[in-house]
């Protein structure tokens, strides 16, 4: 598998990285099976891993931890916390109290002195953006973590990070989903990141499962964990998705005439973008993990790539909640002139 850099900092990371949603889910009934799951990515090639210290309370990175432990220094740890880990409201956000509780678990969880790259999972407005920053420089000063990032939604964010900490220790990488349905980051996230050098981790390439071939004009509802967790986001006769499906039906046909699967166009496509430094993937088994890796190797040419842009326009996106996380100014809240509620810790 093609290895490529982490942005600025030059660190090696595969073109795939193992995302690590449907590891935790996998470790919850067995832990060897998830870990083997681990291997079987690292077997073909894969050398990031990308994990949420929510996912599964902690399962991913105890059986990505397992896995590493004996090739630890081949493999690029990506962690992303600030989700919610429990019940308890403290055990979230991108604050320093919380940063410095959650870096020690996952570190702990891992067994490994140091992660590679440590960034919010997503933005805390209820944290301010410079408080978030000096806590992960300071993280880095004590050796917890090599690097730091912040997520790439809103981009205007990205730039205010670079300005805020201009002459000391700066994120270098982001994430952000990106696929055939949702291009905003091209317009957004992807130039910024290219001005300041930060790797980009391309995330949902699959968009969630609507890209992975079973979303087709005249075909039953897909079955899916995805469908079942959120029946309204993945329901085909939605009034919302209608035109989804007919987009992902339109590239399903274009990827059919090209001799591809749906998903090696998904694939490619993101992995194609100079700016993109590896494409985050969730296989829930090894023969998920086959297909992806194959999927890797796919070179598109212009023409394909001049067509799609004729399906979803370069930039754009087939629905908004695709785009990520909610940016505040368009939260209930601030339309409406309310005040956020503010977390302590």
């Amino acid at each position: 598998m093609e290895q490529r850099t982490m942005g600025r900092t030059g660190a090696p990371v595969s073109a795939l990285t193992l995302g690590t949603h449907a590891v935790a889910g996998i470790a919850a009934r067995d832990l060897d099976e998830a870990e083997y799951l681990v291997h079987s990515a690292l077997e073909r090639g894969v050398t990031a891993v990308d994990i949420s210290d929510a996912d599964g309370g902690g399962a991913a990175e105890r059986a990505v931890g397992a896995a590493i432990a004996a090739r630890r220094d081949e493999v690029f740890v990506s962690v992303r916390f600030g989700d919610p880990v429990d019940d308890d409201r403290a055990h979230r956000g991108a604050g320093r109290r919380w940063m410095f509780r959650a870096v020690e678990r996952s570190l702990h969880r891992l067994g490994t002195d140091v992660i590679d790259l440590y960034q919010p999972a997503r933005p805390d407005p209820t944290t301010s953006l410079d408080e978030t920053l000096d806590a992960l420089a300071d993280l880095v000063a004590q050796g917890k973590i090599r690097s730091f990032g912040i997520p790439g939604f809103p981009a205007e964010e990205l730039v205010e990070a670079q300005w805020l900490r201009a002459g000391t220790k700066r994120a270098t990488a982001t994430h952000v989903p990106y696929s055939l349905l949702t291009r905003t980051a091209e317009r957004t996230v992807l130039p910024v990141a290219r001005r300041f050098g930060l790797g980009v981790l391309a995330g949902s390439p699959l968009a969630g499962g609507w890209l992975a071939g079973a979303y087709r004009a005249g075909s039953p509802q897909p079955r899916s964990p995805h469908a079942v967790a959120q029946p309204e986001t993945f329901a085909v006769d939605s009034p919302g998705n209608r035109h989804k499906l007919a987009v992902a039906d339109r590239l399903g046909r274009l990827a059919d005439e090209a001799g591809l699967t749906l998903l090696e166009l998904a694939v490619g496509f993101a992995l194609t973008h100079p700016d993109i430094a590896s494409v985050v993937v969730g296989p829930r088994t090894t023969s998920h993990v086959d297909a992806y890796a194959q999927a890797a190797d796919v070179v598109l040419d212009d023409g394909l790539l001049d067509a799609v842009d004729l399906v979803v326009a370069p930039g754009t996106h087939v629905l908004e909640r695709d785009t990520g996380s909610l940016l505040p100014a368009l939260s209930r809240e601030r339309l409406r002139g309310r005040t956020v509620e503010r977390v302590v810790g």
